[in-house]
């Protein structure tokens, strides 16, 4: 079996190339540029060799070796994917202590020879295009809170009384589409009632109807708001900015639910995961056969507790460590908290939380480590989630 052993950098990568059925070095550690000069270089190293006898290995990190897998899976090369404590493994054995790209690429090529690798599928680069996906959906839902907030401080100085007549949500249709077209109290004050009605009954579906119009002209007539154009515009661009992100929003969950109903996955059989929570959980975990164990999996989520011990004192009550995946950690809560409300057996253990006084997020959080190992089962052995 042919070895290629690459370790990923941001700019530059190092690759070696080994055959370790002779023990032959058939390439000594050479620079691979991250560019097309640099993926063809590494490939018109190894493109005589019988696919089938050659294996590429590189390490998980983050997204910097996603342009490399695209890449050679693209032309059909076996790919492992090496967790980068392996290879630290490897690395501690040596009696010299070296750590430099050079070196690295070699370990990996050991590495490879040793089995310590997961061989990349089909599925497991679809699923880093989901992983993507779900992660620059997140951004925009970060994008989108903090666009709501800027909106409220906005309107708080422009016509503040605005706040309480829609009960303190601005970010409802209504609201939205008065304030594109009227931003400032002195608009609203101006405007025509049975406009200004139509337009609050319409996007409203009747809920604020003519009396609500006159009450809403009375505040902005006698509205302390500050008299500033430059609010206008903040408020009218801010809105169609939360517009755009959300119509964004709504074309990756369509994606992604495409993605869902394909894969079929046994997650989606949990009463409570909607589509864009078994997504994240999906991608971010990546191939289940990485982990041993439950425990494994709640460590890279975060969720596992800390661990505070000194001499003889051991801490009774820790939090969790919240070191993993960010966004794994806050998908498992999410899906805990609607498990829990979707099914006897997760509410009956959230409950016997609460009556051990703890609090609604630390249950959720056992709720999600049982919730873990109930994924772990169902992934390892394909099988839907059983309601007894």
């Amino acid at each position: 079996m042919i070895y290629v052993g690459i370790d990923i950098a941001k700019t530059n990568h190092y690759a070696s190339i080994v055959d370790y059925s002779t023990g032959e070095v058939i390439e000594n550690p050479f620079l691979v540029t991250n560019n097309k000069q640099g993926f063809d270089l590494l490939f018109s190293k190894i493109k005589n060799f019988d696919k089938d006898k050659v294996l590429i290995g590189l390490e998980s990190t983050a997204h910097y070796g996603n342009n490399l897998i695209f890449y050679f899976h693209e032309k059909q090369f076996n790919l492992g994917i090496i967790n980068p404590i392996q290879t630290a493994t490897l690395r501690k054995t040596r009696i010299r202590k070296v750590k430099n790209d050079k070196v690295d690429s070699m370990l990996i090529c050991e590495a490879l020879s040793l089995g310590y690798y997961n061989l990349l599928s089909d599925y497991d680069v679809k699923l880093l295009e989901i992983k993507s996906l779900c992660r620059f959906h997140k951004d925009l839902k970060d994008k989108v809170s903090a666009a709501k907030i800027q909106l409220k401080t906005y309107v708080d100085q422009l016509f503040p009384e605005l706040n309480s007549f829609f009960k303190n949500n601005l970010n409802i249709k209504t609201a939205h589409e008065l304030l594109k077209l009227y931003q400032s109290p002195e608009d609203i004050s101006n405007v025509n009632l049975t406009k200004l009605s139509n337009l609050l009954i319409k996007n409203s579906r009747g809920k604020y109807d003519k009396s609500r119009a006159v009450e809403l002209k009375k505040l902005a007539s006698n509205s302390v708001g500050i008299n500033n154009s430059a609010l206008s515009i903040q408020i009218k661009m801010t809105i169609e900015l939360i517009e755009l992100l959300e119509s964004q929003i709504n074309d990756i969950e369509k994606q992604v639910s495409d993605f869902i109903k394909k894969s079929d996955s046994v997650i989606t059989s949990i009463p409570g995961i909607g589509d864009m929570t078994a997504a994240i959980i999906i991608s971010e975990i990546g191939d289940i056969n990485r982990f041993n164990n439950p425990g494994q999996v709640l460590a890279f989520a975060g969720l596992d507790p800390s661990v505070k011990q000194s001499g003889t004192f051991n801490a009774s009550s820790t939090r969790m460590s919240k070191r993993g995946s960010s966004l794994l950690r806050y998908a498992l809560i999410l899906a805990a908290n609607n498990v829990q409300l979707n099914t006897k057996t997760f509410n009956d253990y959230y409950n016997t939380k609460r009556l051990q006084g703890k609090l609604h997020y630390n249950s959720l959080g056992h709720c999600a480590g049982k919730l873990v190992r109930t994924i772990f089962y169902m992934l390892k052995n394909n099988v839907n989630f059983n309601l007894d």
